[in-house]
Parts: structure tokens; sequence; C-alpha cells
């Protein structure tokens, strides 16, 4: 028997399509019902379906306005506020394709992205590092739009590209990863896979509004489904997050496990209105999800996905995870564990695969069709991921194939780090990986070598100035020498036990 899980195709996306339209479809049946609540320690700010709606063709309509033609890029430099998700939505509404990023890059490498894009123009909050664009759209202007008529939604092919998101490569190059408006249309499958949702759920994601994992999972998901999403304003502290829970009668939660990890420190939760929580971002360990089930008394639903086809592993309400494992692929989905000789037999180790009929997955890495082409092995994408699936569809998760680095629920590559290091007149060679610092808690930490030790706080300051901060080492380790292979290549695996806390 061999590790492939198929029970029948997704159905067909509809033609013609709009991500955003679909996203709204409900909001003139649910009008008055409330689609998000902003959340602080005293109160909320109310977001009807209608006055959602109403921003989202609105700005629609003053991106149009302000010169921008169906299928300009625009790249999305905002920060943790409500316009992330609006303008977002509203770009996609008038055909044109939002590239939402991280707000914590640095100017310089924002150049790179503005250079490999080549947007039409940059959506910028003048708080949110950028470099020099000669058409940037504030976010005055932005919120101005809000009282616009509405624009049409560009409905069109299904296959049209909707929106592009970057993700780091092993090469250390972030990959501009680009996607049809089917993509939402798959999403679909997460509703009864992972989430357990219904238009009567109240979710709470603790990210922030301009995380990809927020926009999809707290947000969108809620929206399609005509259910309430729930955001916390920024500087919200997991500390604080079981009162909004429980003051706000939040039924569903979703966060990264570091989130969770802090979130439980303060013991047992009086969350009587939760039915389950949501992880994903980073491997859940089995010590933090007992720890939650103990503490909470509900149960948390894992999944497992990438930035070219988000979630597509989970365990749900109706589908636990067994022994250990992540759970199982979706329904609809078509998962395999592969080798070099194609789907090998179940329990066997292999790389995680998705068939290339997925409509989640990517449209290809924009403007590089050799690299798109080398992610496939004849029509399974290649995850990169090592896994096992059981007889039963159940996948255990067995690591990267590669070095990639998991911080804080983002990807990020070593080669990305070390290049950035690389450059200080102090260093002559650089490492990067992921260390455990203590249980089910890991940081970057950076090793390197150089004539002396350098001052860790000099070394912070420099990363800073050339990566994000998610993307910085929380700790630096001077060495005589970087292990390396026969080959003279550095062995990145063996990193983590030259670091001594």
């Amino acid at each position: 028997m061999l590790s492939v899980f198929d029970q029948g195709p997704c159905a067909p996306c509809p033609s013609p399509f709009n991500l955003a339209a679909h996203v709204l479809r409900h909001a003139a049946r649910l009008a008055d019902k409330t689609a998000l609540s902003v959340l602080d320690g005293e109160g909320c700010d109310d977001w009807s379906y209608a006055r959602l709606e109403a921003a989202v063709r609105g700005t629609g309509t003053g991106l149009l306005q302000a010169g921008l033609k169906p299928g300009d890029a625009v790249l999305m430099r905002l920060g943790n506020t409500v316009e992330f998700p609006i303008a977002y939505l509203g770009a996609i509404a008038a055909g044109l394709v939002p590239v939402p990023t991280s707000s914590q890059l640095t100017e310089a490498e924002t150049a790179r992205l503005l250079s490999d894009l080549q947007p039409a123009a940059v959506l910028r909050d003048p708080a949110v590092a950028c470099a020099i664009h000669p058409h940037q759209i504030s976010t005055t202007e932005l919120l101005a739009m809000h009282e616009l008529p509405p624009c049409e939604y560009a409905f069109g092919s299904p296959e049209q590209l909707a929106y592009v998101v970057y993700t780091s490569g092993t090469s250390g190059n972030p990959r501009a990863v680009a996607h049809a408006h089917r993509a939402v249309w798959a999403r679909q499958m997460m509703v009864d896979g992972w989430y357990g949702l219904t238009e009567v759920d109240r979710l709470l994601h603790a990210g922030a509004f301009n995380w990809t994992y927020t926009l999809g999972t707290g947000l969108m998901d809620p929206w399609a489904a005509g259910a309430t999403a729930l955001i916390p304003t920024p500087g919200t502290r997991p500390e604080e997050l079981p009162a909004l829970l429980h003051r706000h009668r939040a039924t569903i939660f979703a966060a990264a496990p570091g989130v969770y990890r802090k979130f439980l420190r303060g013991g047992a939760l009086n969350l009587p209105d939760l039915r389950h929580g949501l992880c994903a971002g980073e491997k859940l360990s089995r010590h933090l999800h007992d720890a939650w089930e103990a503490a909470s008394g509900c149960s948390l639903y894992e999944a497992f996905g990438m930035s070219e086809c988000s979630t597509f592993i989970s365990s749900s309400p109706a589908h636990p995870a067994q022994d250990g494992a992540l759970g199982q692929p979706q329904q609809g989905r078509r998962v395999a564990i592969v080798d070099t000789n194609g789907p090998v037999p179940v329990d066997a180790e292999g790389t995680i695969a998705i068939h290339r009929s997925d409509p989640g997955l990517m449209l290809g890495y924009l403007n590089a069709p050799e690299e798109t082409a080398a992610r496939y092995q004849g029509d399974w994408f290649l995850t990169g991921d090592q896994g096992a699936m059981s007889a039963e569809g159940q996948i255990r998760y067995l690591g990267r194939s590669d070095d990639m680095m998991n911080a804080g629920g983002y990807r990020v590559s070593p080669i990305e780090v070390e290049t950035a290091l690389a450059a200080h007149p102090g260093i002559t060679q650089a490492g990067a990986a992921a260390v455990e610092v203590k249980e089910d808690t890991y940081i970057i930490a950076a090793f390197y070598t150089g004539p002396e030790e350098l001052k860790a706080e000099d070394l912070q300051a420099f990363a800073s100035e050339r990566l994000a901060r998610y993307k910085q080492p929380r700790a630096y380790v001077h060495l005589e020498a970087l292990p390396t292979g026969a080959n003279g290549k550095l062995l990145r695996r063996a990193l983590p036990a030259l670091f001594k806390g």
C-alpha cells in the first residue's frame, strides 16, 4: 500500500470568480452583523459586514482613481491596523495584485523587493520602512477611500493572478509566490478539515493584521463563512488574551505555538464559550498540546502548510490527530509521501508532496519558471518537508530536508541571515541555526569566526539594519572554526550542539 491520500477532488471553482467577492459573499445578507471586532482592554471597535464591504469596495474605487490599472502590482507597506486587510481586499476587488509584506522588513530589504517586483505603487504607512518609490499612496489617502462609491468586482478566470506573497528561499533570496483567485476557494477545505467553523462562531486570532496567517485564518476565512473575527489591538500581551477570550465570548482561538506558551503561564483558564484552539506556524510539541488541554479543558488542533499552498494537512474536531501525528490531508486534497521514484509505502519516510491539481497550490514563483519547475516531480509538488503516512492517512512530521529555520511562525532562510552577517568587517564566516533555549522555545542563533569575539550588542545593531526583526539572531557565538563536511561545506545541523545557552 502506497502513501497516497486521495478521497476525491475539491468541487471546481466557479467561473467567473473574484477572491474578494467570495470572501464578502455574505455581506448583503448579514449587513448588520458584526464582521470584525478590534479588541482592547476596555471595549472594541466593531465593523459590520455592510461597513466592511463598503470600505473594501470604496478602496478599490480609490485605487483605480489613483491611476492604477487591473493587473498592476501594489506593494503593501502597512502597519498592524485594520487598513491592511481592507486595502488588500480592495485591491483584489478592483483587479489589482496586492503584495502583502511584513512591516518588520528594513529599507534595504524592501529595495530588493521593489527591484524584483517593479510594482505600480506602494501602499505606505509613513511609520513603516520602505525604499523610495515614485508612486506612494499613504494611509491617510487609503482611509479617505472608504467613503467613495463601491467599485465593481473584477470577475474573471479563477486562474488569474490575485496576489503575491514572499517567502524565504533556500538560496537566501526571498521568493515571490504567485497565487490565483482560486486559492481562496481551496480554503473551504479547511473549514471542516481544521476549523470546525460555522456562521455562529466568534474566532479570535492573536496575530497582527499584517501577518498572512492572521489575514487568512483570522479574517478572510471567518468572513467567507459569515462568522465574526476578533483581533486584539496592537500591543496586546499574550497574558491579556484569556481575559479577552472570556469577555468577548470567543468560541475558537487561533495562534502560533509561541503565543500558546506565554498564554499558559497563568495556569488554569476560565473560557466557558471556547470550543477549541487552532495552531499553525511551527510544529506543535506534545508537551504544549497537553498543557493547553489541561489548562483550558479544550482540544487544540494543529495545521501544517506553506506559503505555496497554505495549510493542507490538519487535525480537526471531526478528525483528531492520532499518536502525535500532524493530522491528515483535508477532504478534497491529494497528498503523498514520495521519494525519487514516486510514492513510498505506508509508514516509510519521504517528502510530503501535493498534487499539482490542488486549487490552493500556487501558480508559481513570479518570473522564475525554472525554480518553479524544480519543485515538481511529475505531478507532485515537493514541499521539502519530511514525513510518513499511516494506512489511515495520518501524517507524522519528520523535519525539513533543508536547513530552513522557524522564528515565531515565520520561515527564515539561514543563508539570508548568514549573508547579512558576513558583511561585517570582523566576521570571516557565519552560520545560523535555530536552537532550543528551554523546552519548546527556539531562537535563531548566529555562529561566527573572526579575529576576536565581538560585542553582542554591536552585532545586534548591525543585524537590525539589514534584517527584519524576526530574522535577527537572538544570540551570537564566536567559534575558532565552523563545522564543515568532507567537501568543506558548512554543516548547519551541527551548529545547535555548539550553543551553550
